[in-house]
Parts: C-alpha cells; sequence; structure tokens
C-alpha cells in the first residue's frame, strides 16, 4: 500500500523524470478537484495527501535511510497542490468559482515555478533536501511548493501592473 501512496498510483515509475510526471499529474488532479469540488475541498486534499505523505515515506523509506528514491513522487503531489492553492485563492476570493480556463497562465506559472525550486533547491529546500529523512523528501517539496506560490503571486502582480 505505502509502494502505492509514495509513487502515487504508480506515476513515479514513469521514466524519464518521475517528478515532472508526479509534478504533472498532480497539476490535472488539482484542477480536477478545484473544478468539480471546490477550492476548499482541495485544501483539504493538499493537507491530507501531506499528512499521508509524511506517513508513507516514513514507511516506505524505514528500511532506506538517507535515500530519496526518485520513483517516490507523493512529495511532488504534495508540494504542487501547495503552489497551486496560490493561484486557486486567488480567483476563489474574487468570487470567480467557475474560474478555470482564466485560471491557466497561474496553474502553468504555478507548475514552472515549482518545477525551478525543486530541481534548483535553494536556500531551505537544500537544506530539507539534504536531512536525508523521510520527513525531508517531504519538506523539500512543501518549501518549493512555498515558494512557487510565492513567485506565482509575484509574477501575477508584476504581469497586472500591481507590483510595480
Amino acid at each position: 500500500m505505502t509502494r502505492f501512496i509514495t509513487t502515487f498510483a504508480y506515476v513515479g515509475l514513469l521514466r524519464p523524470a518521475p517528478g515532472t510526471w508526479g509534478s504533472a499529474a498532480a497539476v490535472a488532479l488539482a484542477i480536477a478537484i478545484d473544478y468539480a469540488l471546490g477550492f476548499w475541498v482541495l485544501v483539504a486534499a493538499t493537507a491530507g495527501v501531506t499528512a499521508l505523505g509524511f506517513w508513507a515515506c516514513g514507511r516506505e523509506l524505514a528500511d532506506r535511510p538517507g535515500e530519496d528514491p526518485g520513483e517516490i513522487v507523493i512529495d511532488e503531489v504534495a508540494g504542487q497542490w501547495l503552489a497551486l492553492l496560490f493561484p486557486a485563492a486567488a480567483f476563489w476570493n474574487m468570487g470567480m468559482h467557475d474560474w478555470a480556463w482564466r485560471a491557466y497562465p497561474g496553474w502553468v506559472a504555478a507548475f514552472l515555478f515549482f518545477r525551478l525550486f525543486d530541481i534548483w533547491k535553494p536556500w531551505v529546500i537544500g537544506r530539507a533536501d539534504r536531512r536525508g529523512d523521510a520527513a525531508g523528501v517531504m519538506l523539500d517539496d512543501l518549501w518549493a511548493g512555498l515558494f512557487a506560490g510565492v513567485a506565482t503571486v509575484i509574477a501575477a502582480g508584476v504581469s497586472h501592473g500591481l507590483l510595480m
């Protein structure tokens, strides 16, 4: 069961770049959740997948300390969903509940910023990645998601002339 969870229904077994495949699958599922069930369900799903990811990574890596296997992508899902909450919250806050196609640039920006920070691993993201335990596996992507969400908001503000 933990293998199914940590590989996000075996998406993590896709090659090349399982993390990117995990992030892409996460975006598609987040859009479906948000569009069909609403913003607050996406928030709850993000919290749930994060908690499940900590648990499953702990179980999966218990016998392999210091590893961060590429096929584990539940951390990508949690981090990507965290990043996607930022553009989703902006549209929800504006009362645009049928936002799906108007939010497309925000979703793309959140995806690209997340991949950038997840690969680059600046500052606290890299520190979390070097922990060498299950918490580090999850935390580096959660930090990357937070950074990506903030970068998405800043980019949206700049592109709309709000932060000039």
